[in-house]
């Protein structure tokens, strides 16, 4: 089984749980990965301050999100058994193409915009809780 988590940047949420996930996950059946739909994004300055941020927040609770981000593409979603947004800020319906996506699920995970490790701290915790019951639902 393979399963893709998304935001929209693939620079933390998405990051987080897969990480997360990998972490957790004992069944070698499943894999998970990650990506953004928004690929290749040049951050500006106070951006990359947040995103290092991130990182160092994530860190912190165990969870290292240091991979390049990586953008979405048709042969990466046709791999996929089951897609989680891992956001709130993009619609579903832009997965609805049953062709190559099997199953979508979103967890609405707000994006932390501005440099406060104790919201990124409560998002990594509020990823962790989801991954940890998807973990327990696939096993």
């Amino acid at each position: 089984m393979n399963v893709l988590f998304i935001c929209k940047h693939n620079i933390f949420r998405s990051k987080v749980a897969e990480t997360y996930f990998n972490q957790i996950n004992k069944n070698k059946n499943i894999k998970a990965s990650s990506a953004g739909i928004i690929p290749g994004l040049k951050l500006l300055k106070s951006q990359e301050k947040v995103a290092k941020n991130q990182a160092l927040t994530a860190k912190k609770l165990g969870i290292s999100i240091i991979r390049n981000p990586r953008g979405l593409s048709v042969k990466l979603l046709k791999k996929q058994d089951l897609i989680i947004l891992v956001s709130d800020d993009i619609p579903m319906k832009v997965f609805n193409n049953k062709d190559y996506i099997k199953k979508v699920m979103q967890w609405k995970i707000p994006d932390v915009l501005k440099n406060n490790p104790k919201n990124m701290e409560k998002t990594i915790k509020m990823i962790i809780q989801k991954v940890n019951k998807l973990n327990n639902d696939l096993k």
